[in-house]
């Protein structure tokens, strides 16, 4: 995963500003395929995310940081083969990536499913610009889609 997201800044980076990002929009199968075979550790999270929105980056062409970390909290479910019954309820990292002029983004106050990342012993969820680690006021069918791909089934990417 961070080889991934490394290669995509670096050729972001050495892009003219004529070149606009392009992305593959994310779904729920990819983004918890590209979480299993990460050597990170992810738990896949329903919840509340909330942080202060000021903190987010602004983009300012190519001078964007490349990362900003915003102390967060997250608030509700982490999935096991059962169901999203195990409660998470915990400060976690909000890390914005940014490639180039383009930079990732959230919002407070509204429920997420996303992939949090283990780092030590604390967590982190990784909003860049594609969104392919979070999705906002997922739907019943995404939920559904993440148990799924928990239990073996179904999980090809490229559905939604």
């Amino acid at each position: 995963m961070i080889r991934a997201t490394a290669f995509a800044a670096a050729l972001v980076g050495a892009a003219s500003p004529a070149l606009s990002l392009s992305c593959m929009r994310p779904d729920v199968a990819s983004s918890y395929s590209r979480a299993a075979d990460a050597e990170e550790s992810y738990l896949v999270v329903h919840g509340t995310l909330k942080f202060n929105e000021s903190k987010l980056p602004k983009s300012s062409g190519n001078d964007s940081p490349p990362s900003t970390k915003i102390k967060a909290h997250m608030s509700g479910n982490a999935l096991s083969k059962s169901g999203f019954n195990h409660p998470f309820d915990r400060d976690i990292t909000l890390e914005v990536l940014c490639y180039g002029p383009w930079c990732g983004g959230a919002a407070s106050g509204i429920p997420y499913l996303a992939f949090i990342r283990k780092d030590g012993a604390g967590y982190t969820f990784e909003a860049d610009p594609c969104g392919s680690l979070g999705f906002a006021k997922p739907t019943p069918k995404m939920l559904a889609q993440a148990e799924q791909c928990m239990n073996g089934g179904a999980c090809k990417p490229g559905t939604r």
